[in-house]
């Protein structure tokens, strides 16, 4: 009996019946946010410029502003809501008030885009440009998001923040982008974009509108309805697949460009040339190093090259570059090629001594592995200290590295124990020689 009870308890909590708002009023609602004309076109092509402008200046925070006045969702939601409640009049309604939104919006930013002085693509314009299965996942969460608020009672600022993750606006203006500067790739891309977030968008409101049961507001038979269900899943397919193909496109690139950097990363620096540029292409593979310091030989560009295999970089095309090289350099120049190889050599002794202190550091705390180790056999054993130092003898050639262990216990340890200590530590430090000391 608890089990069946706790269900109900869960079940409860997502219940949208208590808050569900009435019927005709969310029909009444939704008919409104079709409609665009006079308040709302105004708004549309306001929220339009605002869009472009920062999007031509690459201002994050006026891009939100504009998304937060656009009144889009509305027949977006139409679209959605009446193909849920086979309302076909409205449906036609819809098709054609957002389809003037669009060409109203594409004529707004294009005439922007080709009358203002700055035409550089920046990075919020190049973001709507390539869209991938995660816009899907965005526009259907924020649509469903979207619709559960329209049809609540408690409807809160849900709407202005779906309209900003769902992000309907961006897309449009730099569609007029593409178009005011002819660049075609950036019209198709910001098209495909803006198409996604409609359709899932749409969906999101069928799917809700479905689910609570919304009445069906004209007669259908059951074969229409099929027909109807069957272009719906065949419209998802066609605007999902790219975007499927997009995504690992991207995973495949932001995985390319962290081995890349990596592999980067170890080559900055290599027989005294250093890397003074590089450039890394994710979209193509491709890697370009340019060095300076002294010229690089075809054996020296390989050994660079190969080193990439351990990045799994196998594929990736790498271009090595000579820039500024010593050997170039006039008499004239004599005192500035002096400095600079003092440089190259000051650095090349300054990594080295780097990997000795850590090494040194790494043999200072060994001391803490052996206690570690030794007390699961030794548990008297309560301190432990390592060190290495040279031996000097008279009977040696050449001084001997020794290991110095000093052990210190809280009861005094047994000669027979000593033994075992010494023989246990000769075998765990590998050598012949080792100093023990017992406190």
């Amino acid at each position: 009996m608890k089990i069946p009870y706790f269900i109900r308890k869960l079940l409860h909590f997502f219940s949208l019946e208590s808050e569900l708002e009435d019927h005709d009023s969310v029909y009444d609602e939704i008919k409104r946010g079709v409609v665009f004309k006079g308040t709302n076109l105004w708004i549309l092509i306001f929220a339009i410029i605002v869009a472009s402008v920062g999007l031509n200046m690459n201002s994050t925070a006026v891009i939100i502003g504009a998304m937060l006045i656009s009144p889009l969702m509305g027949p977006i939601n139409g679209m959605g809501y009446s193909i849920a409640t086979y309302d076909f009049e409205l449906f036609k309604k819809s098709i054609r008030n957002f389809s003037f939104a669009i060409l109203a919006s594409l004529v707004a930013s294009t005439t922007y885009f080709a009358l203002s002085p700055v035409s550089t693509a920046h990075s919020e314009l190049l973001a709507r440009t390539s869209p991938t299965i995660y816009d899907v996942l965005i526009a259907l969460f924020g649509g469903l998001a979207g619709i559960v608020a329209i049809s609540s009672k408690q409807k809160g600022n849900v709407i202005p923040g779906v309209a900003i993750a769902t992000a309907l606006m961006p897309p449009l203006c730099t569609a007029g982008y593409g178009l005011a500067t002819g660049q075609f790739d950036f019209f198709f891309g910001a098209i495909y974009l803006f198409t996604i977030n409609t359709i899932f968008i749409a969906l999101a409101s069928v799917w809700i509108s479905q689910l609570l049961k919304f009445p069906i507001r004209t007669i259908v038979d059951e074969g229409k309805k099929k027909k109807i269900n069957s272009l719906i899943t065949v419209v998802i397919a066609v605007v999902l697949l790219p975007s499927i193909f997009f995504g690992y496109k991207l995973v495949m690139q932001e995985d390319f460009l962290q081995k890349a950097n990596q592999y980067v990363s170890n080559v900055s620096l290599y027989d005294g040339n250093y890397l003074l540029k590089y450039d890394i292409d994710a979209k193509s593979d491709k890697i370009t190093l340019i060095y300076g310091g002294s010229i690089l030989s075809i054996n020296q560009k390989n050994a660079i090259i190969k080193k990439s295999k351990d990045f799994n970089l196998e594929n990736a095309a790498i271009t090595i570059e000579q820039g500024l090289t010593f050997s170039n350099m006039g008499d004239k120049d004599s005192e500035l090629f002096k400095f600079k190889e003092q440089v190259v050599n000051l650095n090349t002794s300054l990594n080295k001594k780097n990997s000795e202190i850590d090494s040194i550091m790494s043999r200072q705390k060994f001391g803490l592995t052996i206690l570690t180790e030794i007390k699961t056999i030794f548990p008297q054993i309560k301190g432990c200290i390592y060190s290495e130092s040279l031996n000097f003898n008279d009977t040696l050639k050449t001084p001997r590295m020794t290991p110095i262990v000093i052990l210190s216990s809280e009861s005094r340890i047994q000669e027979a124990d000593k033994k075992k200590i010494n023989n246990w530590l000769g075998q765990r430090l590998k050598k012949k020689y080792v100093k023990i000391y017992f406190e």
